[in-house]
This record gives structure tokens, C-alpha cells and sequence, in this order.
């Protein structure tokens, strides 16, 4: 026993003094740390163990204690190509690792597999804005960003802050799944105002479009959006602050401090944005905090902390001006007020053999308050004969707590798993003060997922599946399959086609006020079932010139069922409740052209083609939603257009949204026979920014630059050309 001891004491030196430690640094074209790369380091003989680790907030990544040999290390950043170098160990300093942007279908994203992977292996339709993309064009919140994505249509209600809803692919506004730092804060049964939403200190926003509901469950029936914070990542403190201002009484200030340093990174941050709108009761204020904090814990333990606080006032005018005919007053007291917290706590751990855990606690507080305290605009209270204007008071007070555990393991080069583990805790109170009782609901959901992504010569495939335990509906089992094959490599002229199938399922839960509501005329339902969507796409993907330019098209085709509608039980109380009785149906096409003509220069031009029809709505209560009608507020024809020149002294930004005539309605606001759609149009953004020292930069933005008079939502007008200018400062930092 004492030799055999001896021996594997004398191996275990011999082995170490054959280890070393390898430091990577990853940085973007411009030298600046990249942090959340995802970073593989693979033996170049058989045998070897791969290793994965992310970069912290100054873009390094340790890997200690490896054997001496020949390594290739494989990099893949969010927003950029992927990159793959090649090193011998022992060696020693740091190694650098430079990322470099690349055409949109090799652009690394994360939302479409919860893991990074080039677009165009995900088998999934993927858009992104980064920071660079961001900063040109300064959008106010997530809706004015949104709008400019391919296959996006964003509806607002008129006025800053005015209900923001986004529709994809024929789909409901209720069907579109929104993470911030990945903590969900959609309401319960999918409920997003993308309008309230400010961006700040946000350094990438992905949009995934088709059924996701496999990998992010109830509310990603056609799209996901995700937004990412941005992290600390200079050694000496960055303190970053401006302001600007425009016409509209508009006034916009912001400020934030961050650094990463030894095994710290950090940004804190907060803005204020405020405008008085145009005419009575629009104005629009919105207060916003955040921190974003990461401690590398050892090579192989990453904790991250972050927090977002937003705090928002809007006057809501209503329905007044119809298709530029100004019908009613615009109401003169409603308000809206909406105050939002979220925070998550996240721990990755990694290895050994190549795996990684991710380990996630998240709360998300929401609290809305709508109310109108005068009877005016035609609401008689007395003969009960309209109710264009009549006071309320609702409350949506909602709060979201839940843990994830997300594990991936890359097998091999061409193979990687994701597991995960979902628990929520959700609970509400909903309703309206004047008419007593509010709902209260509560909900505890777990979910299991998987998945699986093959990437084997020219084809790739992606498999997964998600079983659910709600507690409305209670259980389900969602699955997606995915391929992407390489049928062509091509030459110079045309460098590559490529083929695409998906297959997918999507559910929504109920809302609490369908599921729990109770008092006058209404019973709760307890045995909702969830709402589902059977989804389907087939396209193909055509690279150009080598990779400069990229045209696509894809046929997607969506079965909307088990849709909640309210129906009458009792004819003679005419008391009700919520039922699945309604059934929808949408396809259409997406083609986008992508290009890269110059290294500073990007552009993305897409066109929509969607056609809605409803097959089931047996409680209808006007001929537009009678079945054979098109679905509301879904436009046949549709578009989007950005270009974005990112240069060293200046860059800029043309972003246009085309939205074709759809059906819409004013919901009996306006005698018989009221309005029964809304007229197409088109909106035109400009952005710029000018370096007048490096620590010192102007900047512009013009909204609806053509000053085009439309409605996105029947009754609403949009504003007029507004304008914000301003400089912003930088002190430290490198």
C-alpha cells in the first residue's frame, strides 16, 4: 500500500508540473472587453476533455490547471461572428481573442436555443439591435425600438406611454413573451405594454419570432423578446452622464457609473424622461434605475446580481381622433400610472467535462393603476345610454417570483444538451375599486425542459421538449423540432443556400381575471385549458458575396385554438364565464434582405405578408368578429428598413416602419356604423451622433421625421415630428 501511495504521489506531481493555467481575453473590434462570451477550449487530440466557461464583466476567462498540448479555443459572443484560434500550452501572458462583426446569419444569439449559436443553425428567425445600434438610435422604450425589427407590427396608443402592443406572425398581443436579464415580465396570461418600457442601459435586444414555448413556456406563442444589461467592463471607473431636450416640452437626462476590476464588475445607472405631448391631458413621465453587479467568485463560479426599477406616469386622452377626424374631446382626467421592480440573482458554475449550471432566483413586481374620475364625453349615469367616459378604478397588482436552473453540456464540438428546471410562484389582484369584488389569484407552475441541438457536417438540427404543470390548466407537453441544411455551398456570387423546417407548439395561460374572476354576471372557470398554438415555417436562406448580403424567405403558418372568450351560461341572469371556445387562423411570408456593404455600414430591409381569419367566435358581438373576418389590427402588408452606419468619428441611423391597412374597430364609441378599420402608413426615424472629443458627443433623433398624420390604433393619433438634441460626456474609463 505504501508504494502503491508513493507512485500516485509521484504521478500527481509529474501531472502538475505538466498543468498550467491559460487567461483568454475577449475583445470587440474596437478593443473593448467583451463579458457573457461564451468561451470553449477543446483538445485537438481525442481523449481531452472540453471545457466551457463565460467571460466576466473585463472579458477574461480563466481555465487552470490544463495538461500541455495543442488547443483550439472557440468563442461565441452574442451579436458577433463566431471566432476559432488556436494555441499551445504551457504558454505564457494573456491571450487575446478579437471578435468580428459579422452578416446577420452568422451573428451569435442566445434567445433562440437559451444557448449561443450562430443564427443561422438555430432554426429559428432571429433579429437583433445592439448597443452601437442603440446609442444611433436612442429609442425612448421597447416599442419605438421594436417597430423597425422584421416581422415586428407595433401598435401604441397615440401619446408617450400609451399602451404599446406588439403583434407577430397573426398572433394575438397576448402571445409575445418579454425578458428582462431573462426574468419574464409579461401578466399572467401574457398581458405586455411595450410602451412603458425604457431601455436604458441596455446593450442588445433579441427578437425571435415562431412558437418558443418549449423553451420559455406560457406566453411565447409567436415571439420571444429578450433584453440584456449592460455590464462593466473598463479597469479604471467610466462615468458616463447627458441630457437633451426638444420640442413637445420634452427634457431627457441620464447618468451611470461602472468599472470591473480584480474579480469585481459593475453599473449602476438611472434616467428620467419627460414630455408634455401635444394637447390636453399627454403628458408623459418616466423614472428608471438599475444595477448590474458580477463577482467572479473562482475560475469556474460567476455570480451576477441584477435589479431594474421603472416608475411611469401618462395622460391618457382616448379615443377622440378618428383617421384625423376629431370626433369626441379628447378626455381630459384619465390617467395611468405603472411602477415596475424586477430583480434576479444568478450563479453559473462550471464544469466539469463541459458542462455549465446556471442557477436563477427572479421576482418581478408590477403595479398599474388606471383610473377616470369624471363623467364626461357622453357617459350618462342616469339612463345608462352610453359609456364613452365613465369613471374606473383598476388595479393590477401582480408579482412574479420563481427559480430556474438551466444545465448545458457540450459533448462535443457538434453536440450540445440544455436541461432545466422552472418553478413560479404567481399572484395577483386584479379589478376594478368601483365594482367590487377584485380578483385575486394565485398560481404555483413547475416545468421541465430539454433539448438538443446537432450540428453534423452541413445539416443542423434542433429537438427539445417542455412538459408544464399548471395550476389552471394543468399538464402539458410542448415540443419543437428544427433543421437548417446546407444545400448548396456556392461560390463567389452565390455563397450558400440553405433550407429550413420547423415544427412547434405554443401555449398561453389564462388570465387571472378569466380564471379566478367573480361577483355580479360573472363565475370563475377552473378548468380553463390552455390556449395553444400549432405552428409550422419552411424557408430557405440565400447568402451572396461571400457572406456580405443574405436574402431570406419563409412560409409560416399558425392553428390558434382553445382561445378564451367570455360567453353567457344563464340567458335569463345573464351571468357568464370565460370559456375555450374561439379558434384562429394566420400564414403568410417573411422575406428579409440582409448586407453588410462596407465595414461601417449595415442594413436590414424585410417585407411581411399575413393573412388572419377567424374560424370560431360563436359569441361575437359585431360583424367584424364574426367568423370569416380577418383578425383586428393584423395589416396584410407590412415592412421595416434600417440602415446603420457605425463609424469611429460618427454614425447614424434611417429606420422605417410601413403598416398596410388593417381591420380595426372603435368598440361602439361612435354611433352605427362606426369605424371599422385603419388606414396604412408609413414612419420615418433619423438618429445620429458626432465624437466632438472623445469624451464629448452630440447627438439628434427625429421621430415620424416626415410628420405623417395616422392612427396605429383606431382613435389614437400619433404624435407629430418631434425632435430631442443633446450631448452626453464620459469621464474615465479607458
Amino acid at each position: 500500500m505504501r508504494v502503491l501511495r508513493a507512485v500516485f504521489a509521484f504521478l500527481a506531481v509529474v501531472s502538475a508540473a505538466f498543468a498550467a493555467d491559460l487567461k483568454i481575453k475577449v475583445v470587440d473590434p474596437q478593443s473593448a472587453a467583451v463579458s457573457g462570451a461564451e468561451v470553449s477550449l477543446i483538445p485537438e487530440k481525442s481523449g481531452g476533455s472540453l471545457q466551457v466557461a463565460p467571460t466576466a464583466g473585463d472579458g477574461s476567462v480563466l481555465f487552470a490547471g490544463i495538461a500541455d498540448g495543442e488547443y483550439q479555443i472557440q468563442v461565441l459572443a452574442p451579436g458577433f461572428a463566431p471566432q476559432t484560434t488556436r494555441v499551445t500550452t504551457p504558454r505564457s501572458g494573456l491571450l487575446t481573442v478579437q471578435l468580428h462583426l459579422a452578416a446577420a446569419t452568422e451573428t451569435v444569439v442566445v434567445t433562440a436555443t437559451r444557448t449561443p449559436i450562430p443564427a443561422a443553425e438555430s432554426g429559428a428567425s432571429v433579429s437583433l439591435l445592439d448597443a452601437a445600434q442603440l446609442q444611433a438610435m436612442q429609442p425612448v422604450d421597447a416599442a419605438d425600438a421594436l417597430r423597425f425589427l422584421p416581422g415586428a407590427v407595433v401598435d401604441s396608443s397615440g401619446q408617450r406611454g400609451g399602451l404599446g402592443s406588439l403583434f407577430v406572425r397573426g398572433g394575438d398581443s397576448r402571445y409575445n413573451k418579454m425578458l428582462i436579464d431573462n426574468v419574464p415580465v409579461n401578466d399572467s396570461g401574457g398581458t405586455m405594454d411595450f410602451g412603458v418600457v425604457p431601455l436604458a442601459e441596455t446593450s442588445r435586444i433579441e427578437f425571435s419570432r415562431g412558437a418558443q414555448s418549449t423553451l420559455y413556456g406560457s406566453d411565447a406563442m409567436t415571439s420571444v423578446v429578450q433584453t440584456f444589461s449592460t455590464t462593466g467592463s473598463t479597469r479604471t471607473p467610466e462615468l458616463r452622464f447627458g441630457a437633451d431636450g426638444g420640442n413637445l416640452d420634452t427634457a431627457h437626462g441620464f447618468a451611470s457609473v461602472s468599472g470591473a476590476r480584480g474579480r469585481w464588475d459593475y453599473n449602476f445607472f438611472g434616467d428620467q424622461f419627460n414630455t408634455s405631448g401635444k394637447g390636453p391631458n399627454d403628458d408623459y413621465s418616466n423614472s428608471s434605475q438599475g444595477a448590474n453587479v458580477g463577482l467572479q467568485l473562482s475560475p469556474s463560479a460567476l455570480i451576477r446580481v441584477r435589479a431594474r426599477h421603472y416608475n411611469s406616469h401618462t395622460g391618457v386622452q382616448g379615443e377622440w381622433d378618428f383617421n384625423g377626424q376629431p370626433l369626441l374631446p379628447p378626455d381630459s382626467d384619465q390617467q395611468a400610472r405603472t411602477n415596475d421592480l424586477l430583480g434576479s440573482t444568478e450563479l453559473i458554475l462550471s464544469g466539469p467535462s463541459g458542462w455549465q449550471h446556471r442557477l436563477t432566483g427572479f421576482e418581478y413586481n408590477h403595479r398599474r393603476l388606471n383610473e377616470d374620475t369624471v363623467p364626461e364625453r357622453g357617459c350618462d349615469l342616469v339612463n345608462f345610454t352610453t359609456f364613452v367616459d365613465c369613471p374606473f378604478h383598476t388595479v393590477d397588482h401582480f408579482n412574479r417570483a420563481g427559480f430556474d436552473y438551466q444545465g448545458d453540456l457540450a459533448e462535443r464540438t457538434w453536440a450540445h444538451t440544455t436541461v432545466g428546471y422552472e418553478f413560479e410562484d404567481e399572484n395577483a389582484f386584479v379589478g376594478d375599486t368601483n365594482f367590487p369584488p377584485v380578483t385575486h389569484g394565485l398560481r404555483l407552475n413547475h416545468a421541465a425542459y430539454a433539448q438538443q441541438v446537432l450540428q453534423l457536417h452541413r445539416l443542423s438540427a434542433v429537438a427539445g421538449g417542455r412538459f408544464v404543470h399548471n395550476a389552471t390548466f394543468g399538464n402539458k407537453f410542448v415540443p419543437r423540432v428544427a433543421l437548417t441544411y446546407l444545400a448548396l455551398r456556392g461560390g463567389q456570387f452565390f455563397s450558400g443556400t440553405r433550407l429550413r423546417f420547423s415544427y412547434a407548439t405554443g401555449i398561453k395561460e389564462a388570465r387571472f381575471e378569466e380564471a379566478y374572476a367573480r361577483g355580479p354576471g360573472i363565475v370563475p372557470n377552473p378548468n380553463l385549458k390552455a390556449e395553444e398554438n400549432r405552428a409550422f415555417e419552411a424557408g430557405l436562406e440565400q447568402s451572396l458575396l461571400l457572406g456580405k448580403y443574405t436574402l431570406s424567405a419563409v412560409y409560416f403558418n399558425n392553428q390558434f385554438r382553445n382561445q378564451i372568450d367570455f360567453a353567457i351560461v344563464d340567458q335569463k341572469t345573464f351571468t357568464g364565464e370565460y370559456e375555450n371556445i374561439n379558434k384562429s387562423f394566420a400564414h403568410g411570408a417573411e422575406v428579409e434582405l440582409h448586407g453588410r456593404p462596407f465595414s461601417h455600414l449595415s442594413f436590414d430591409a424585410a417585407y411581411n405578408y399575413t393573412s388572419t381569419q377567424i374560424l370560431e367566435q360563436p359569441f361575437a358581438f359585431d360583424a367584424l368578429h364574426e367568423p370569416g373576418q380577418p383578425l383586428l389590427r393584423r395589416p396584410k402588408h407590412s415592412g421595416s428598413l434600417l440602415f446603420t452606419y457605425l463609424g469611429s468619428r460618427w454614425g447614424a441611423n434611417l429606420g422605417g416602419s410601413f403598416v398596410g391597412r388593417r381591420a380595426d374597430s372603435d368598440f361602439f364609441v361612435l354611433p352605427f356604423p362606426g369605424v371599422d378599420h385603419a388606414a396604412g402608413y408609413a414612419r420615418v426615424d433619423l438618429g445620429g451622433w458626432y465624437a466632438i472629443h472623445s469624451r464629448v458627443t452630440a447627438y439628434l433623433n427625429l421621430e415620424n421625421a416626415l410628420d405623417h398624420s395616422y392612427n396605429e390604433v383606431v382613435g389614437y393619433p400619433a404624435l407629430p415630428v418631434n425632435f430631442r438634441a443633446g450631448l452626453r460626456f464620459r469621464i474615465g474609463g479607458e
